[in-house]
């Protein structure tokens, strides 16, 4: 022990520091799954049940009438002998069915199911998980929940019906007002009686949403830490320096003083334009409908066509490996990947040519094994063991910014433009159910996780993000923005309508990028009044403006949001932990209202220019369609196991998706040079035309194959030219 050196120790402490917290926060997750699944699969059972035995009884007020006639004319008689044969005994039957699949008598059916559900099964793992975990809150309203928590864990041995009757249960703001009927029972002297194992699963559902917005978090864990500590501790002694970092002035008034202008002026341009715009109308139906003409086909270009075939007969059929191949000769992004031991000691050749083996199996989903059984001389041990020792999340994460970098800098603006606007958007990709990630998605249907994707307009993809189908696709967005580490500056961000909310705006606005969403639900927006006593301001507008900003909010909250916005751009919190606080089971909180408001005034402001202009709602159009088409290619690459992925480890799963993204990088890459190769030739360039550059991308891939055998030949090359750096 006396020859280890001291800084091991250190490591040593902090890679069991991080592990617990991962622990912790695995604990965490397993207990929200649970808590959900209790609840999902109970109204599952009864919908079931219900619709089994549903009929739905049409004309009631007949019947209704009928019964009551028939009773007035024989008061004295029977059910059986007046009742049953004016209407019929089975639709009474029929009537009792339909009301029971509603109201009050649904929820009292998937709470027993929940009961019984959770005592017989789940019960015997979540007071074990209970018992593990920590849970605080600095917020007193919610103290009751974790005092209920303690007293879970003092019965968890128990076998009592009911709580003792000297034993203090907090109810109020712990179980929801359903749920009181089936906990509170009264005894014959009228002593109240708490239903334990009720109590409990109330309890448990009131802890799932705390969490999940992190009111109450747990000691030890990461992701779910105290909230305060997500954000700078400095910040009152550093408050000018984090305004400079943000761009923002220190005082709220002159920062409310540019919002109000700006949204004065976007709407008074609006109520000016909108009688002269034949694309935009506002309908009286339902209490204002905004109605917007589909986008202009945009002109098919020219020469695009002829330019791509000139490129596929110069380089015709070739393997993606050799692409990947020779994007690394060019920029020797292999380098990036160091062994986790000690020491390396094969050969950069012989390393190289494994790590593109292990990078190609990887990204294509097709595996190491079937990759080792090609004619290359590489066995499957050999690069085995360089997948485990070389080959993981950092390394890659850095070898696809190398790539995105060498893109930006080979790129010849005057074909391809200037880098400033990407598109985000996810995709479901089928994974195995038996790790914490894999949920079930509902739009998309069957068990899987979501990648997001960052996409530059010309289809650079700049980061990537494995995350599960419920999360938030906003706390996505501000993380790729924000952590991409490129060379590419954002200045607008296109996403598609479940990547953007008022919240998003608001902290859009304050990093510093413009959110730019394609709106699905454009007939149903409404624009917000800059001030009150302006009822008859903006005449065109009336039908779709509703109440006025509340400006004092905003000013009150002004160092609080900077505050959060900080946090994320200085990365002390994820988006993700952020976000979480700010959901609508927040809306008593005043942060979470003045950022609603101040998303407000932004989102406002976007739609009077949406609205106002067909050349931005096409721009934010075409934006999305890269990404669109970068997803489509992942499906030709990525075709190994139907596209699924069959690992359970959340590392291997990363190692994957990041691994599709260097190959489609490197793909996009190559042709970046093959493109440029072409049109260095003036008569071609001659040839092109503003449509023709508006359209040209080079992600395309006809000339090239993923399949077959794999043969990686390191002396074998591209005949491409060495690319010149552009170093404006």
């Amino acid at each position: 022990m006396q020859n280890i050196p001291a800084n091991l120790y250190t490591l040593l402490a902090a890679f069991c520091l991080l592990r617990r917290q991962e622990i912790i926060d695995n604990l965490v997750d397993l207990l929200i799954s649970i808590i959900h699944r209790i609840g999902a699969r109970a109204e599952t059972k009864v919908k079931k049940a219900i619709l089994e035995d549903y009929k739905r009884v049409s004309g009631k007020n007949n019947i209704l009438f009928r019964v009551a006639l028939a009773s007035v004319e024989q008061p004295d008689g029977t059910i059986r002998n007046v009742l049953y044969p004016t209407v019929g005994e089975q639709t009474f039957y029929d009537l009792v069915t339909e009301y029971q699949t509603g109201g009050a008598t649904y929820h009292e059916q998937v709470q027993t199911v929940m009961r019984a559900s959770y005592s017989t099964h789940y019960r015997r793992i979540v007071p074990i998980i209970l018992t593990a975990l920590g849970f605080r809150s600095n917020n007193q309203t919610h103290h009751p929940v974790i005092q209920a928590l303690e007293l879970l864990k003092k019965y968890a041995n128990s076998s009592r019906v009911y709580y003792a009757e000297d034993e203090a249960v907090p109810l109020d703001g712990v179980i929801k007002s359903t749920w009181r009927d089936l906990i509170v029972k009264y005894d014959k002297e009228g002593v109240m009686q708490i239903n334990r194992i009720n109590y409990e699963v109330a309890v448990l559902d009131a802890l799932r949403e705390k969490l999940r917005s992190k009111e109450i978090w747990v000691v030890g864990a990461d992701r779910f830490r105290n909230p305060d500590e997500d954000l700078p501790v400095d910040f009152d002694d550093q408050r000018a320096t984090y305004y400079d970092i943000l761009n923002l002035p220190m005082d709220a008034d002159v920062s409310i003083a540019h919002l109000q202008k700006a949204m004065t002026d976007a709407l008074t341009l609006l109520d000016q334009n909108i009688p002269m715009n034949s694309r935009v109308k506002m309908l009286k139906r339902s209490g204002g409908w905004i109605s917007v003409s589909p986008p202009t086909l945009q002109p098919e270009p020219p020469q695009l066509r002829f330019l791509k075939a000139e490129l596929f007969q110069r380089w015709p059929m070739h393997h993606l490996l050799d692409i990947l191949k020779e994007a690394d000769f060019h920029i020797r992004f292999t380098d990036s990947f160091k062994s986790v031991a000690a020491r390396e000691t094969l050969d950069r050749a012989t390393l190289q040519k494994r790590l593109l083996l292990d990078l190609y199996a990887l990204g294509t989903n097709m595996g190491i094994k079937r990759m080792s059984a090609s004619p290359h001389g590489e066995e499957y041990k050999d690069l085995l063991y360089v997948r485990r020792r070389f080959i993981h999340k950092e390394a890659l994460h850095k070898a696809i910014t190398e790539v995105a970098n060498a893109i930006f800098r080979v790129r010849k603006p005057q074909i391809w433009g200037e880098a400033t606007t990407c598109a985000s958007d996810s995709k479901k990709f089928g994974a195995t159910d038996q790790n914490l990630l894999t949920e079930w998605h509902i739009r998309y249907r069957g068990p899987g996780i979501m990648v997001y994707w960052h996409v530059e307009k010309k289809s650079v993809c700049i980061y990537s993000q494995l995350k599960a189908c419920s999360s938030s696709e906003v706390a996505a967005m501000i993380e790729g923005v924000l952590r991409h580490c490129t060379d590419m500056t954002i200045e607008k961000n296109y996403v598609d309508t479940h990547g953007q909310s008022e919240v998003a705006f608001a902290f859009c606005h304050l990093l510093g990028f413009r959110l730019m969403p394609r709106l699905k639900g454009i007939h149903a927006q409404k624009l917000y009044r800059v001030m009150p006593g302006q009822a008859g301001a903006y005449p065109n507008l009336q039908l779709i403006l509703t109440r006025p900003i509340q400006w004092e909010l905003i000013r009150q909250q002004y160092d609080e949001m900077v505050k959060y916005a900080t946090a994320l751009k200085l990365g002390t919190a994820d988006a993700e932990s952020i976000l979480r606080r700010f959901t609508r089971a927040s809306l008593q909180h005043p942060t979470y209202r003045a950022l609603a408001e101040l998303g407000k005034v932004i989102k406002t402001i976007f739609l009077c220019e949406y609205l106002n202009s067909d050349e931005l709602r096409q721009e934010i159009h075409q934006g999305l369609n890269v990404i669109e088409s970068w997803n489509s290619v992942n499906g030709f690459i990525f075709y190994g196991k139907s596209s699924e992925i069959s690992t359970n480890r959340k590392e291997d799963q990363e190692c994957a998706i990041l691994s599709l993204h260097l190959l489609q990088l490197c793909l996009v890459y190559v042709n970046t040079l093959m493109f440029q190769e072409v049109l260095a030739e003036p008569p071609w360039m001659a040839r092109m035309t503003p449509n023709d550059f508006r359209a040209i991308t080079p992600l395309i891939f006809n000339n090239v194959t993923p399949y077959g055998s794999f043969d990686l030949n390191m002396t074998k090359r591209l005949n491409i030219a060495q690319p010149t750096v552009n170093l404006s």
